[in-house]
This record gives C-alpha cells, structure tokens and sequence, in this order.
C-alpha cells in the first residue's frame, strides 16, 4: 500500500472522527479533506472539482429552489391545511402528519420539505396541545421515509444514479425505477413510526421563560376575492389561533367587539386582533387576509423583496406626534405598518388613526435595505429582524402545477430529471413564485 492509500484511509478516518466528536460544520470539514489531498497530489484539480458538477449535485440544488417557490407562495401551507386538522391523539397527529410528508418528499428533496414545516409542525402542535418535541423526529424520519418512493425524493438517489451512469455509459434511473421497492419500506416504516415512536418520545412542552410579553394591535381586511368570505370566525380559522385573539371587526360606519365564532365575515371587513409578533406573523399567512384597506396596493408592490422587521420609535423619530396615516409612512420610510405595541400593551382604535409615540414598537413589512438605512437615520431602533414575508398566495396553484408538470415529464422520460428540475426552477422565477 502506497502513502497516497495510506493518507487517504488515514484522512478518511480523521474526517470520520471530527465529525463525531467536533461541532464543527460538516461542508468545513469535508472541504479541508479535499484541499488536502489535492495539494498532496493524490487528486488531480479536475478530479477534485469532478463531483461539483454531478448532475445529482445540480438537481438537488434546483429542487431546493423549486421547494423555495413552493414555500414562499404558501403552496405547502395549503397542503399542510388540507391534512392536519385537529387530531385528537399522538398517533392521529403522526398519521395527519405522515400524510402530506410522504408524497412531498417523494418529490422535493427532504431537506427543504422539513425546514419549510418546521414552522407549520411548530404553529400545529400548539394547537392541539401536543408538545413539538413527539412530532419533529416523525416529521423528519417520514421525509426521509418519503424520499425512498422516488430518484429525486433524497440526494443520495441521484447522486448514485450520476455514478452509475458515469461508471457504466448506460442512462441514469427513472424517477420511478425504485418506487416498487420504496412502497413497502414506506409501508413498515409508517408502521414502525405509529407503533413505536408515541412510546419513546419525550413529551417536552416548550419553555419560554423568556417570551415575547409584547402585545401588538395589527389590522388586517378580509380579501373580496379570497376564500374567507362567506365563513364564519370559527370556519375561518379565526378563534383559536395561538397567542392571537380578535378583539373586533370593523365593518363600515359599525364595529362589531366581543365577534362571536357565528359572526360571518364579509368582503373588505377589517380585522382587529391582538398577540405577539410571532403570532402575528403567522396570521399573515393565512389566505384570505391582506392588509388593512388603504396599504393593500402598497404591500403588493416587490413582495418577494419584503420582510418583516420589529423596529423601536426613537425621540428623534419624524413621525412622531403624527398618526400612522397622516405621517405618509411608506412614502417616507419605505415601509407599512403592520403591528403597533406600546408599553407592552396593546392599543383601542384603528390602527392607521394610532399617534406615533417615542417607545412605541412597530412591526413593519420593508425591504432588506431598510435595516441598512437605519444604521445612518436614527428614527428607529432595529430589535428583531424577522427575515419573514406573507405568501403569495395566489401563486400556489401555478407553483403545484409547475412541480406535477416537471415531475410528469420526467417520469414519462420525455426529458432528464435535471433538465426538468432547471426548467421548474426557471418557469417558477419567471412567474414570480
């Protein structure tokens, strides 16, 4: 055995061993080892850069971004939806869960399928009082379990498939060549999970000795063309929402406090409800409701751009002693208000009639670049940056249709899995998904 052999078992283990016992990141370790043996000589640089142009490697990559379009036009929260319910035991909530988990995974990669409902899984398990620590390792093993049915649900599948083809000269799997056999897996898998996992997992109610005491006041309107119209609160999903309440709903010259769950909801009702800005933030995902009349037009403009940011008025603040809609807000900072939280508490009236006060904390929806303008302007002080934007949700349906079509024309092999992954990937940032 030659020292090339040797320093590269030798590396091996050491990667192996670092991994193991060190937290450092996985794409550092394994980035050094191949530096390494490039500079020893026992790769070659085209050999050392060979694997970052598999096409299992780029196909992966393509369907992070289509599972990115499909989170951001709120295409998984309607599945999710669909599915979950309120499930009255540990191994309902697991079956509700493994419902929409499984086919997903079987057709984007099961990373982003698990990052992107890890929020939903959290928000849901709240609701049915169900701690997150019984149902975030299901919710990973079935997107792992899920990935089997598939070559493009796991990126082991395709990157096995790109040696195979590379080693052979003969054409890579279909996306359906090993479905026969990742049925059954599923199958036990499923089983295994209901049986077994209600019984080992820890019931870890979540601590939150340090929770967001601050109550917000945010307004919203009841879309004309959405699909809350016609629904009473309860029906709507609007009462038994986790840390936010409705304390009224304003309909033209009358105001209806105290809405019972039989109130129907109406086209252009605004909405008052009260909670914390986590809460708030998931209010603005569900479908159906926009922001209050008036600054509608102005958050459609570059949605994809916007976040939401938690900002303090400071005293040097133009704003101040101004009410939010008098002071022409976004005309002047490039953001809508949101959500408004004072000393704590919330505050009685219409949002856009609130006086701005020094203190007072806003929850605002702008673009990145207004953190940056902030560094220099000292109207506010930047306390959270929440990186979050409400879906579009009105691109959920071409965002699904983008996907099936992709996964239709590569199951009928009428093109490869990479292209079509690339041509999602491309028709969904044309469309603005």
């Amino acid at each position: 055995m030659d020292w090339q052999a040797l320093l590269s078992l030798g590396l091996t283990a050491g990667v192996l061993l670092t991994l193991i016992t060190t937290r450092l990141p996985a794409h550092v370790v394994l980035m050094t080892a191949l530096a390494i043996l490039s500079l020893a000589g026992v790769l070659t640089p085209t050999e050392a850069l060979a694997g970052f142009a598999n096409p299992g490697l780029i196909t992966v990559a393509a369907m992070f971004a289509v599972a990115a379009g499909l989170h951001g036009s709120g295409g998984i929260d309607l599945l999710v939806n669909r599915f979950l319910g309120k499930p009255q035991s540990i191994r309902g909530a697991m079956l509700r869960l493994f419902l929409p988990v499984l086919p997903l995974s079987a057709f984007l990669n099961n990373t982003p399928v698990v990052a992107t409902m890890i929020p939903a899984i959290n928000s849901w398990s709240r609701k049915i009082g169900i701690a997150p620590s019984r149902l975030l390792i299901p919710l990973s093993y079935a997107a792992i379990v899920g990935g089997t049915l598939t070559m493009i649900g796991t990126s082991t599948n395709l990157v096995v498939s790109g040696q195979y083809q590379s080693l052979t000269g003969n054409d890579a799997f279909g996306i359906f060549s090993i479905t026969l056999i990742g049925l059954p897996v599923v199958l036990v898998s499923t089983i295994f999970m209901l049986l077994v996992l209600p019984r080992v997992l820890p019931d870890r109610s979540a601590r939150r000795p340090f929770a967001n005491m601050r109550e917000f006041t945010v307004e919203v309107a009841v879309d004309p063309h959405g699909p809350l119209v016609g629904l009473t609160v309860e029906k709507a999903g609007l009462r038994d929402l986790e840390r936010l309440y409705l304390v009224e709903i304003s309909r033209g010259d009358s105001v209806v406090t105290a809405a019972p769950s039989e109130e129907t909801l109406l086209a252009g009702d605004r909405l008052v409800f009260a909670g914390e800005t986590e809460a708030v933030t998931d209010l603005l995902r569900i479908n159906g409701l926009t922001a209050s009349a008036g600054e509608n037009t102005l958050m459609q403009q570059d949605r994809a751009e916007r976040r939401l940011i938690e900002v303090v008025v400071s005293q040097s603040c133009a704003a101040v002693g101004e009410t939010i809609r008098s002071s022409r807000f976004h005309d002047r900072y490039g953001a809508v208000v949101m959500a408004l939280a004072r000393n704590g508490e919330r505050i009685e009236g219409n949002l856009g009639n609130i006086i701005i006060k020094p203190g007072d904390t806003l929850l605002l929806e702008a673009r990145p670049a207004f953190v940056t303008r902030q560094q220099y302007n000292k109207d506010f002080l930047v306390v959270n940056d929440l990186d979050k934007v409400a879906p579009r949700h009105e691109k959920a349906g071409l965002a699904w249709t983008i996907l099936l079509l992709a996964v239709g024309a590569a199951g009928l092999n009428l093109v490869s899995m990479l292209d079509a992954a690339l041509i999602a990937v491309g028709v969904m940032m044309a469309t603005g998904c």
